[in-house]
C-alpha cells in the first residue's frame, strides 16, 4: 500500500483534476486495473487506464477542452483516449459485459457500478481500483493479497473466465513470465481442460501474447505454463514436440529443457553484450526454436548413440511455418528462419581448420544477422562440462576475432564482385538477362574464395569463365 500510496503522489496533481473535472460533472472516477497493479510494484508507466459511471459521449465531453489531445477511436467499447502533460490516460465507462462464447468479441454493455466492472476482468490483481475522489481502495477479489502471494486468480470462476474469453489463459502464462506469478491450481485445471477453446482466438491475438511473453525478463515460466497445460499444443506444437528428442549431448536433459536454458543465456547475452538495447524478439524465437527440427531427424546410433543429422535445414523449415500461421512479419520470419538454418555451422569450424574463404562465407550468409548469430551460438552451448564449455567458447573467441581481422582488410559487410554489371556487359558485350546474373554471381564466388582481386585478375577470370560457358561475343 505504501508503494501504492508514493506512486499516486507522482501523478496525483493530474489524476486529482481529472476527477474534480467528472465529480463536478457529477461522475466518480477511478483508477484501475493493471495501473493500480502496477502502481504497487512501484513499475507505474506514463500510460494510465481509469475507468467511470459517465457514458462515453459524456466522457468525451468532459476531457475533451482539458486534454492536450483526444481521441475516439475506442468509444464503441466505451473507451476515450486523452493525453496530458506526457501522460496518455485511457477512459473507459463501466462494462458489463456478455460474451457469446463463439468468438472472443462481448456484446458491449456499460454497467452501473465499479464491482460490477472489476468482476469481468480478468485476474483478481488487475481487479483493484481507487476511487480518486475519495481516495478510497476498492478491492472485492483480494488483488492485494494475490499480489502480495504473487498468485493469478480470476475473480470469478475461472471456466467462466475463459469461456468468456479464452486469450485469457495465454494472457496468464504471460503475467507469469512478465511479473513472476504463479497460476492458482484451479487456474491451471482450468487451463488444462480448456485448452481447446484457444482455438477461437485469431493467430494475430495469439501471435501478440506469446510476443509479450518472449520479451519478459525471465520467458521461461510462461513457456512451461503453456506446456504443462497443453495449449502449447495448440499455439506452439513445436515446442512440447520436442519433448520427445534427447540432446546427444546431454543424456541428462531433452532438447525441450536444452532450448529453454538456451533461450534463458541468449537473454542474458543480449543484457551484457548492449545492456541498453530493447530485447530482442528475433533473438529470443530463434533460441527456443533452434532444435525443433530434432525429433523429425532423431535417429538411433549403434552403440546408443543418437544422431539429428541436417535438422538446423528441417528445422528453419519448421520454425518458418510456424511462424508464418502466427502471422509473424515477413521479417521476422526470415530472420528467425535463417537463424534456425545457420546456428549449427559454427561446429564446422573444428580447432580453427576453416579456411578465410569459410569465414568470409559464414559473414556474408548471415548478413546483418551476424551479431545475433554470435549470440545464438554461444547461448547454445549448455553442457555442464567446464573444460568442454570453455574450449566452445574460447573457440568461438577465435572465430569472432578472424572475422574481425577479414572485415578489417575487406569491409566484409559489403562484399560484391571485383566487376558490377556494366562492367560484365561491356566487357562480354552482353545486353541485360539471365547470362549477367550468372556472370555476377560466378564473381561473387570468386571475390568470396580468394578475397578481392586485381582489376585485370577479375577481367580474365570473367572471360575464362564465359569461354567455359559459351557465353558473350
Amino acid at each position: 500500500m505504501q508503494n501504492a500510496v508514493t506512486e499516486l503522489m507522482r501523478i496525483s496533481p493530474l489524476a486529482d483534476e481529472l476527477a474534480k473535472l467528472f465529480a463536478k460533472a457529477g461522475y466518480s472516477l477511478y483508477l484501475v486495473g493493471g495501473s493500480v497493479r502496477d502502481m504497487m510494484l512501484r513499475r507505474l508507466s506514463n500510460d494510465l487506464d481509469f475507468t467511470t459511471d459517465a457514458r462515453p459521449d459524456q466522457v468525451l465531453k468532459i476531457v475533451s477542452a482539458w486534454g492536450d489531445a483526444v481521441w475516439d477511436v475506442g468509444i464503441a467499447f466505451g473507451t476515450v483516449g486523452v493525453t496530458k502533460q506526457g501522460m496518455t490516460l485511457e477512459i473507459t465507462t463501466f462494462r458489463a459485459d456478455s460474451y457469446d462464447r463463439v468468438g472472443r468479441n462481448p456484446e458491449v454493455t456499460f454497467g452501473d457500478s465499479i464491482e460490477g466492472d472489476l468482476l469481468r476482468r480478468d485476474f483478481t490483481v488487475n481487479a483493484m481500483a481507487i476511487d480518486l475522489a475519495h481516495k478510497t481502495f476498492v478491492d472485492p477479489h483480494n488483488g492485494l493479497q494475490a499480489l502480495q502471494d504473487k498468485v493469478l486468480d480470476t475473480p470469478a470462476t475461472p471456466q467462466e473466465s475463459f469461456a468468456d474469453d479464452p486469450l485469457r489463459m495465454l494472457r496468464a502464462a504471460r503475467f507469469s513470465a512478465q511479473l513472476g506469478f504463479t497460476a492458482a491450481p484451479r487456474v491451471v485445471d482450468a487451463m488444462s481442460s480448456m485448452a481447446e477453446e484457444i482455438d477461437r482466438i485469431t493467430a494475430e491475438r495469439v501471435q501478440a501474447e506469446l510476443s509479450k511473453l518472449l520479451l519478459a525478463d525471465d520467458p521461461r515460466p510462461g513457456i512451461e505454463l503453456l506446456v504443462d497445460t497443453r495449449l502449447a499444443d495448440r499455439v506452439l506444437p513445436e515446442v512440447p514436440g520436442m519433448r520427445l528428442a534427447m540432446d546427444e549431448h546431454h543424456q541428462h536433459k531433452d532438447v525441450y529443457q536444452h532450448s529453454l536454458t538456451v533461450l534463458a543465456q541468449a537473454i542474458d547475452l543480449e543484457k551484457s553484450h548492449e545492456p541498453t538495447s530493447e530485447p530482442d524478439l528475433i533473438l529470443r524465437l530463434a533460441a527456443l526454436l533452434h532444435d525443433v527440427g530434432k525429433p523429425a531427424t532423431r535417429e538411433f546410433q549403434p552403440g546408443g548413440g543418437v544422431s539429428f543429422h541436417h535438422h538446423e535445414v528441417v528445422g528453419a523449415k519448421m520454425a518458418r511455418k510456424r511462424l508464418r500461421a502466427l502471422k509473424f512479419s515477413k521479417e521476422i520470419v526470415q530472420d528467425v528462419s535463417q537463424l534456425v538454418f545457420l546456428h549449427l555451422r559454427f561446429h564446422g569450424y573444428g580447432k580453427g581448420e576453416w579456411t578465410d574463404s569459410a569465414v568470409r562465407r559464414y559473414v556474408t550468409d548471415a548478413g546483418d544477422l551476424l551479431p545475433r548469430l554470435h549470440k545464438l551460438v554461444r547461448a547454445d552451448c549448455t553442457t555442464r562440462n567446464r573444460k568442454k564449455a570453455a574450449a566452445l567458447q574460447a573457440t568461438y573467441d577465435d572465430l569472432e576475432r578472424r572475422i574481425e581481422a577479414i572485415q578489417a582488410q575487406e569491409d566484409l559487410d559489403k562484399v560484391r564482385p571485383d566487376l558490377n554489371g556494366e562492367e560484365i556487359m561491356r566487357i562480354l558485350d552482353l545486353k541485360p538477362g539471365p547470362d549477367v546474373g550468372k556472370a555476377w554471381k560466378h564473381l561473387k564466388e570468386l571475390r568470396l574464395d580468394r578475397g578481392p582481386l586485381e582489376h585485370d585478375e577479375a577481367v580474365a577470370e570473367l572471360k575464362k569463365w564465359a569461354a567455359e560457358n559459351g557465353i558473350g561475343g
